[in-house]
């Protein structure tokens, strides 16, 4: 019997390591994330998804991250299996979260929850999203999360009414394509200004030419140059902010 418990842990273990979907619930409906974990107390990078849901590029990001030594929950916002590809459907889930930000924060939370019943290191974390979920790791970020960094590439960058930036506790890093027609420059620097007025360290960085969704591997929109060089960035503010 203990031979057998042994195993199926270790099975258990395995299988998080190198990454698992992993289900769990938010006010009577079901979620499903994606964790992996190298090690035992990796840094944690708290992921939200585009536009499309949590798809393979998410989980190939993730596959990224594990390799430079970081665990990572990729949280779900739409429900286990709604991965959308038609505009209207996309249009759709996310006005539907633009225009209730009690619960998208309530998601966000969740996911970090269960982050935390993984037994993810939630204490020494950053939070990133693309597009979409740029938007939401900045929502997150201005509900006055623990993370130490919030950082969203190529996503949307106003604030909602009411809202501000006084509760921010960690930093913030825009990485942002200056050819962004969905995403104004002025947008950006309206972002500048709220997060030196509310005393908010941070780092803006736009890359010329780059389109909205400049990162999304094979798609028409990406661009190389602002990918490559925005992860490298990326990658150093982990090693910068992160314990390992």
């Amino acid at each position: 019997m203990k031979k057998f418990i042994l195993i199926f842990l270790f099975s258990t273990i395995f299988a998080f390591a190198n990454g698992s979907f992993v289900s769990y619930e938010v006010d009577g409906k079901e979620y499903e994330g994606y964790y992996s974990s190298p090690s035992k107390d990796a840094p944690l990078i708290f992921m939200v998804h585009d536009w499309d849901g949590l798809t393979d590029y998410e989980v190939k990001r993730a596959k990224m991250l594990y390799d430079m030594g970081y665990a990572t929950f990729a949280v779900d916002l739409f429900g286990k299996g709604i991965r959308p590809n038609e505009t209207a459907e996309k249009k759709k889930l996310t006005g539907e979260l633009y225009q209730n930000r009690a619960k998208m924060k309530r998601l966000l939370y969740a996911g970090l929850n269960k982050a935390k019943e993984l037994k993810a290191n939630v204490s020494n974390a950053v939070g990133i999203g693309y597009c979409f979920g740029g938007s939401a790791i900045l929502e997150l970020a201005r509900s006055g999360s623990d993370l130490k960094s919030y950082i969203p590439f190529h996503g949307g960058l106003t604030t909602p009414e009411g809202e501000d930036y006084s509760k921010t506790k960690g930093s913030i890093v825009v990485f942002h394509g200056s050819a962004d027609k969905s995403v104004s420059m002025q947008d950006f620097a309206n972002l500048t200004m709220e997060l030196e007025k509310a005393g908010v360290s941070h780092e803006m960085i736009t890359y010329s030419g780059a389109p909205h969704a400049f990162s999304v591997f094979g798609s028409n929109r990406y661009h190389k140059k602002a990918d490559e060089s925005s992860w490298k960035r990326f990658t150093e503010i982990l090693e910068s902010t992160l314990k390992k």
